[in-house]
Formats: structure tokens, C-alpha cells, sequence
């Protein structure tokens, strides 16, 4: 036996019940999503310390650093599709190949984007309403260039985490986020407050030692950079592990240095599946430019109301997400093995189950609003933010349940390789209907900040009912990868969407 296989985590979706495996498979996913939250609500937390501009700050940047992170996750869906798909239909000697040109892939592309995002950086900051000159400007400048700069290390760990995912081990990015959340608490606060009125220190009782330190180094952090600067550190710790992982052969698949030599056939293919899947990942990020634009008409108080809320719905829709990707593998490897009932259950299954705990997960954000975005926020507008954000929380609440089944049907459509139809209906639901309904609600009918929040609230709605009718109908289940019958050295490519429906229904 292999020392890869040894180590295999795995979970074998493809026989037996369904139910568990999907389960075992999602919650690391779920908890790998909420440690990705971490990030940000540490992020918020600590410089939340710095007072209403600084949160400001990061809502800005996140509107930006969130859309361009999304194409990486979207072309990382390529990745799992294909060596889903691949193991599922006995094409072992494909998964090292795909995962390879995958990573070569997103590599490219993050330092491309690295370059014109540090440049491009102050118009973008403008075009989501941040006005040159002010305070919340001048911060949300640094840390967005920050970020672009440590780019390729934040999109290593995404890629490491989708080609796991695709094999059938979501237990190995757990840990290996989990690593890099603990990283990130321990040394966000220096950065961002240094030894200068740290209230780390006041917590442990370390006054003294805070101003010792102060006096040593005269270290009064970096402020908002700092958090950027926090970020990037503990995502390039998780991308060389996760690197070294994969080319150690220890987590399943294992790649050998030859296997990253551009292959313009397959890389055309990670294109065909990808790019759709990052304009469709894509949406959700640029919904949040829109609104922030929106919002940014309403006050800067609204903006760092709906930064935190934005936040808060990102974390309490991550079971949704985490089934979604789980989901995709599911849907992914049954497909490739020709089980095409299978795959349609495991969504069946993941709505129920996503139905139930988001309907939960509503209730506690009603009863608790002002208490959930006090956390965040201190400071002499703290007050109206935290009212703004409470408002915030109610309305949207009520639609997570509907936000939850639409990315869950999503990922059937992704895992199948139709990452066209998902593309189709994301873009119509973030894109079209949350930005015209909040436009509508907010400046037609001049209902301001809350206006807004009941546009995305209704577009929810509406795109959960459009995406579930048309996963009723079926035509979407079809693969896009051929199965190994023999070794008589099969060439693989993509099908078209006619031969995969056909062969799906």
C-alpha cells in the first residue's frame, strides 16, 4: 500500500447510504467556512477598536478584496469538478494531472491579479463610494493593497482546499485552516494596536508589560494595514503546507513536478468549467459592491452597519455553503460513476438538512440583533450603527432560509459541470434582482439604508424559487469527463452540455 493511500481521508460517497457521508463530507467544509469568517471577524474585531472610520475602512476593501478572491474560488470549482468526476469514474491517473494544471492555473491568474489590483486599487475604491481624501479612504487604501500584494498566498489555500474536496477529504483544509485562524488571532492584534493602548493586555492583566514593551519599541501597530498584514502572513503559513502536502503525496493525490508543465488542453478545460463558475461565485461579491455603493449614499454609518451585517449573514449562511460544496463532490463523483439517481438524492438530502438548521439560525439573529452587532462596534456612532445593523439582521434574516436551498441547488449544478446554469441563475438573483430591487426600494420609494435591505431580502426569495424549478426538471445531471473502461488509452476531454443531458437523463 502507498504511503498516499495509507493516509487517504477520503469519504466514500458513492455506496452505501447517503445521508452520513454527506454529512461527514460537509461539516468540515462548514467549519472550514467559519474559520474563513474568523479571518474577518477578527479582522473586524480588532480594529473595531480603531473606532466607526476604521470599520468603514474594511467595508470598503472587503467589497473589493471579496469580488477578486471570488474568481479564484470559482476556477478552484474547475478543480473539484474534475477530480470528482475522475475518482468517481476510475480515472486515478487523471486526478494528479488535473489538480496540477489547476494550481498552475489559479497561480497565473493570482499574479496577474495581483499587479493590476495594486494599481487599480484607488479607482476601485471610488467606484464602491469611498471618497478620496477622507480618513476611511486613506485606510481602506492600505489595507487593499496590502491584500493584493500577498494575493497569490491567499489564493494558494483556496485551490489546496477545492482539489481535497473534489478527492473526498474535507478533514485536511480543516485542520489546516484551523491552523491558520489560530495564527491569525494570535497576531492580528499586534499588528493592528501594537503596545499602545492593546486591550489584549488589559484582558490578561499585562499593563505593565504593555507599556514596557511601548517604551522598548514605541510599536503602536499599523492600523487597519495592520490587519491586512495579519492576513496574509497566516494564509502564506497554510499555502506552503498545504503545497508541501500535495507534493508529498500524503493526503491522497499526489503531483510530481512535471505534472504542473502547462497542458493547454486540459488548462481549456479548466477554463470551460471555471470561468462560469467565477462569474457565478463572482456575483455574490460584486451584489456587495453594488449595495455598498447603494449604501454609501445613505451614510457612512449604513456602511459600517452593513459591513458587519454582511459579515454576520456570511457566517450564519455557512452551513448552507459547506453542504453546497459537499454537494458538488457528491454530485461530482456519483455522476462520474453513473449514478445519476444518487446524485439528485444527495441534493434532496441537503435541502432538507439546510431547511431545518437555517430556520433555527433566523430565530436567534431576530431575537438578538443589537446584541450580535454591538460585538462589533464601539465608539460615539456606535449606537446608530449598531441600530442600522440590527435592522439589517431582521430583514435579511428572514430570506436565509430561501439564501441556503439556492446554493445548495447550485452546487448540484456545479458538481455536474453545469457551471454555466449556475452562473445563469446567480447572476440574474445577486446581480439583477438584488440591485434593482434595492434600487427600487431605497431610492424610488425613498426608504433609504432599509430599503435596501428588503431588495436583498426579496431577490432571496425570488432566485431560491427560479433555481429549485428548475432542478425539479432534471436536465441539468450529466458529467463532463469520460469513463475508463480499459487500457486502451482513452482520450479525455470536456463533452458538450448536449451529450452530457443526454447521457444524464
Amino acid at each position: 500500500m502507498s504511503r498516499a493511500t495509507k493516509r487517504d481521508r477520503a469519504v466514500n460517497v458513492t455506496d452505501g447510504g447517503l445521508l452520513k457521508p454527506l454529512l461527514v463530507l460537509s461539516l468540515p467544509i462548514v467549519l472550514t467556512n467559519l474559520l474563513q469568517v474568523g479571518y474577518n471577524l477578527a479582522d473586524t474585531f480588532w480594529v473595531g477598536r480603531l473606532g466607526q472610520p476604521a470599520v468603514a475602512a474594511l467595508s470598503y476593501s472587503w467589497a473589493i478584496i471579496f469580488l477578486i478572491i471570488s474568481f479564484s474560488i470559482g476556477f478552484s470549482v474547475a478543480g473539484t469538478v474534475l477530480v470528482a468526476q475522475n475518482k468517481g469514474a476510475g480515472n486515478l491517473d487523471r486526478v494528479s494531472h488535473v489538480a496540477a494544471q489547476t494550481i498552475t492555473v489559479i497561480v497565473g491568474m493570482s499574479l496577474l491579479f495581483s499587479v493590476i489590483g495594486f494599481a487599480l486599487a484607488p479607482e476601485l475604491l471610488r467606484l464602491v463610494g469611498a471618497a478620496p481624501g477622507t480618513e476611511e479612504y486613506r485606510m481602506a487604501l492600505e489595507y487593499t493593497r496590502t491584500e493584493f500584494l500577498g494575493l497569490t498566498l491567499i489564493f494558494g489555500f483556496f485551490v489546496f482546499q477545492s482539489l481535497l474536496q473534489g478527492w473526498g477529504d474535507t478533514r485536511t483544509p480543516f485542520y489546516l485552516m484551523a491552523f491558520g485562524v489560530g495564527l491569525n488571532v494570535l497576531i492580528d492584534p499586534f499588528f493592528v494596536l501594537g503596545f499602545e493602548g492593546n486591550v489584549l493586555f488589559s484582558w490578561l492583566g499585562l499593563e505593565n508589560l504593555e507599556a514596557t514593551l511601548y517604551a522598548a519599541t514605541g510599536f503602536a501597530g499599523f492600523g487597519v494595514q495592520g490587519a491586512a498584514i495579519a492576513t496574509v502572513l497566516s494564509r502564506a503559513a497554510g499555502a506552503f503546507i498545504g503545497m508541501w502536502l500535495l507534493l508529498s503525496g500524503r493526503v491522497g493525490i499526489e503531483l510530481s513536478l512535471s505534472e504542473f508543465k502547462p497542458d493547454w488542453e486540459t488548462i481549456e478545460q479548466i477554463f470551460t468549467i471555471g470561468v462560469p463558475a467565477s462569474i457565478e461565485v463572482s456575483t455574490k461579491a460584486l451584489s456587495v459592491t453594488i449595495l455598498t455603493a447603494l449604501v454609501a449614499i445613505t451614510g457612512s454609518e449604513a456602511v459600517a452597519a452593513y459591513g458587519i451585517g454582511s459579515r454576520v449573514t456570511s457566517m450564519v449562511i455557512l452551513p448552507a455553503l459547506g453542504l453546497a460544496r459537499g454537494v458538488e463532490t457528491v454530485v461530482g463523483q456519483n455522476l462520474g460513476a453513473g449514478q445519476v439517481d444518487r446524485a439528485k438524492r444527495g441534493v434532496f438530502a441537503a435541502v432538507a438538512v439546510i431547511t431545518g438548521c437555517l430556520l433555527a439560525f433566523s430565530l436567534g439573529v431576530h431575537l438578538f440583533a443589537e446584541s450580535i452587532v454591538g460585538v462589533f462596534i464601539t465608539g460615539v456612532d456606535a449606537g446608530t450603527v449598531t441600530g442600522i445593523g440590527a435592522e439589517y439582521l431582521r430583514i435579511v434574516g428572514a430570506s436565509y432560509v430561501f439564501l441556503g436551498v439556492f446554493y445548495v441547488v447550485q452546487g448540484g449544478f456545479r458538481g455536474s459541470g453545469s457551471t454555466r446554469l449556475a452562473m445563469g441563475f446567480a447572476f440574474v438573483g445577486f446581480i439583477v434582482f438584488s440591485a434593482l430591487f434595492a434600487y427600487v426600494f431605497a431610492v424610488r420609494l425613498g426608504l433609504g439604508a432599509i430599503g435596501i435591505w428588503y431588495g436583498e431580502a426579496t431577490a432571496n426569495v425570488l432566485m431560491a424559487v427560479l433555481a429549485g424549478a428548475y432542478f425539479l426538471r432534471g436536465t441539468w445531471a450529466g458529467s463532463v469527463i469520460e469513463r475508463e473502461d480499459d487500457g486502451a488509452g482513452r482520450e479525455y476531454g470536456a463533452r458538450s452540455n448536449a451529450e452530457s443531458v443526454s447521457e444524464g437523463d
